[in-house]
């Protein structure tokens, strides 16, 4: 009987084919391992072939397709701290002015600390009950106090506009969705309105929503939440030290008690030191 004959003895091309598809495969996972290469790493598989590689920082950080400047906290060129506390002083002055003739020193407090100006209104100047449109007057308030900060942007790190609402219920906090938009919305209001008069860097403009949970007196009676609904413009100079827990810290414990009528036990309360 005639036997059928095999093959000549060469490697199926079923081998060959998957050989070809494992090495394609191995080919694309090494390029997609260099397209995500750790800097660090990179850096250091250099720096162990050539130890005298130096490695400058970054000064500008790539974020989401642009660029997002370091936080800024050195002087500007030629400016000195005193210059800046001077400009600060100026701001402070100008600010008691523009509230003095405006009539509103019972609706209205300032005080300044080492590197910050600190102002309080209480809402009802900018802002009628559970509403965040901004009133005229409110407006006309605003246009006054850009004057002095426009004059004084060079010196001023950061403006920081707080929002805050107060308990309406002793027994009960407030509804969080409600509460936490009102004072956040109120404080994106009067920030948009400053950055839309040009006087700083809109990198410096700051808007933050607290809610009820920043209390500068007691909720359980009508003059205490009168205080607590309140929006604030906390002005930090340029210095290394001025930051918001910082100068919020410095503002609730040693500002005039009689400008406010808040005692110390509940300006600790109100901020926790961080």
């Amino acid at each position: 009987m005639k036997r059928n004959k095999k093959g000549g003895g060469g490697a199926n091309w079923m081998d060959t084919y998957g050989d070809m598809v494992t090495l394609l495969l191995c080919f694309f996972v090494m390029l997609y391992s260099m397209s995500r290469m750790d800097e660090n790493k990179w850096i250091a598989l250099v720096q162990s072939f050539n130890p005298d590689y130096a490695v400058d920082e970054p000064s500008q950080i790539v974020v989401g397709g642009g660029i997002a400047n370091e936080p800024v906290t050195d002087l500007p060129s030629g400016l000195t701290e005193e210059q800046v506390e001077e400009a600060l002083e100026t701001l402070y002055l100008s600010m008691a002015e523009t509230v003095s003739s405006a009539g509103l020193q019972d609706m209205v407090s300032l005080s300044k600390g080492s590197g910050y100006v600190f102002i309080s209104f209480d809402d009802t100047i900018f802002f009628d009950g559970d509403s965040y449109v901004l009133k005229d007057g409110g407006k006309a308030i605003l246009d006054q106090i850009a004057v002095p900060l426009a004059e004084a942007s060079e010196s001023i790190n950061e403006i920081r506009v707080l929002g805050h609402t107060a308990q309406a219920s002793p027994d009960r906090p407030n509804y969080v969705d409600a509460d936490r938009f009102l004072s956040s919305n109120r404080a994106t209001v009067v920030t948009i309105y400053l950055q839309e008069k040009n006087i700083i860097d809109p990198a410096r403009l700051v808007s933050v929503g607290y809610g009820q949970w920043r209390p500068i007196a007691d909720n359980g009676n009508v003059e205490g939440r009168a205080q607590n609904r309140r929006v604030e413009l906390i002005i930090s100079g340029m210095q290394p030290d001025s930051t918001e827990g910082d100068s919020l810290t410095q503002y609730y414990t040693m500002r005039d008690e009689d400008a406010v009528n808040v005692t110390e036990e509940t300006a600790s309360q109100a901020i926790p030191t961080p």
